[in-house]
């Protein structure tokens, strides 16, 4: 087995929230978008509502999983990282969210766990999942 380094899982953790988010109708408007502070991961639209994705993949479900990465300083930066996309895309007047999609690998078949947690978390009550 050939090892994969760390950044190599990330880009293949984006590309199967990609497809998922696909497969649910949803259209990726940008991927790896960067402002200063941060960087978003996926930028999808469905229905004319902006979602932003933060995907987040690790090894296994221990110490609270891949969810539990979105921390609060995690959350503050896609906050403020996604207002710099709002500002420099016109889309003040559009509604948005905040969407996870979580890559962890189990023990037992079927070997891998991917969610999709809509409205993860809201910029005005911090709250996450």
């Amino acid at each position: 087995m050939v090892p994969v380094n760390r950044q190599s899982l990330g880009r293949r953790a984006e590309w199967v929230a990609w497809l998922l988010l696909v497969l649910k109708g949803y259209r990726i408007r940008d991927r790896n978008w960067r402002a200063a502070g941060g960087e978003l991961d996926l930028v999808a639209e469905r229905r004319r509502e902006i979602v932003f994705v933060e995907v987040k993949m690790r090894s296994s479900a221990g110490f609270g999983g891949a969810a539990a990465a979105v921390d609060r300083a995690k959350r503050e930066a896609l906050v403020r990282v996604s207002s710099a996309y709002l500002s420099s895309h016109d889309l003040w007047n559009r509604p948005c969210r905040f969407d996870v999609v979580t890559v962890e690998r189990l023990r037992r078949p079927p070997y891998w766990s991917i969610r999709h947690h809509r409205n993860a978390f809201s910029p005005d009550r911090g709250r996450l999942l």
